[in-house]
């Protein structure tokens, strides 16, 4: 019995199925949105062109508040991932600014006291918005944004749920909810109070392949590249997945004519 359960867990996170990490699930908000992504389904693979826009998306508009502490500007190059070229990431990377080391003469800041900084490169991992906590939470009125690099795996349905936030914004508040100062209803959000403004507008950015900045293909676009940053391997494990299934049933097919034949042989003798 334990043999068993051990097997169906192993084959389940082989092929990218095992049981995420849930938080608790909501009592006072509304059912996730239905939304398709086809990294969702057990052969589903990232798009593309969605993961380079969900990039620009975070760049433009998620990373004034939100980390991405996992994710380095290398990573942008990575099989199964956006398909960014190393020229590409390199100059994406050389576009950001990041605490540098000290000087020749040892300094770390400059006169004014700010930190010295230096422009990224490769190794780099994408560098925070604030400072620290303290910082984080003065520029947000008490409320501390989450690093993103793992968001989408730590929701219940983190695909959808964190579409439903996105694009959850724009409704009046109904008389039984009490929305407090400095708080936005959103009745996607546990409690329909959040403390994160409406962070998607139409036509927020300009994509470069010219597909239309919709609220609703910005936040696709986001959650799939969200997506890949909290399950950058999901590819590579599919196709490990169906592999190690595929040379499971020629095995148990191998095994099965071997006791055929066994049981033919052991039936001919007197």
């Amino acid at each position: 019995m334990r043999l068993a359960l051990r097997i169906t867990l192993a084959t389940g996170l082989v092929l990218g199925l095992a049981v995420p990490s849930f938080a608790a699930e909501g009592t006072t908000r509304r059912d996730d949105k239905e939304v398709h992504f086809g990294f969702e389904s057990p052969l589903g693979t990232y798009d593309r062109a969605s993961l380079q826009r969900g990039y620009q998306v975070y760049k433009e508009v998620c990373a004034a508040c939100h980390s991405l502490q996992r994710i380095a500007f290398r990573n942008l190059t990575d099989e199964g991932g956006p398909g960014f070229s190393v020229a590409q990431a390199r100059a994406l990377a050389a576009a950001t600014q990041v605490v540098a080391g000290p000087n020749d003469a040892g300094e770390t800041h400059n006169e004014s006291g700010e930190p010295l900084t230096r422009p990224a490169v490769l190794a780099d991992y994408f560098p925070p918005p604030f400072p620290n906590e303290n910082a984080a939470r003065t520029a947000n009125g008490g409320a501390l944004p989450p690093d993103l690099s793992l968001f989408v795996k730590t929701r219940r349905h983190g695909a959808a749920y964190v579409y439903s936030i996105l694009t959850g914004y724009g409704e009046n508040p109904p008389a039984e909810v009490s929305v407090p100062e400095g708080k936005h209803y959103n009745p996607w959000f546990e409690g329909g109070a959040i403390s994160m403004p409406k962070p998607l507008n139409e036509d927020g950015v300009t994509y470069a392949d010219g597909t239309r900045a919709t609220i609703e293909q910005q936040a696709h676009d986001v959650v799939t590249f969200l997506a890949w940053t909290a399950e950058p391997k999901m590819e590579e494990r599919k196709r490990l997945g169906i592999a190690v299934i595929l040379f499971l049933i020629a095995f148990a097919g191998v095994l099965g004519l071997a006791y055929k034949r066994v049981k033919a042989e052991h039936a001919l003798k007197p």
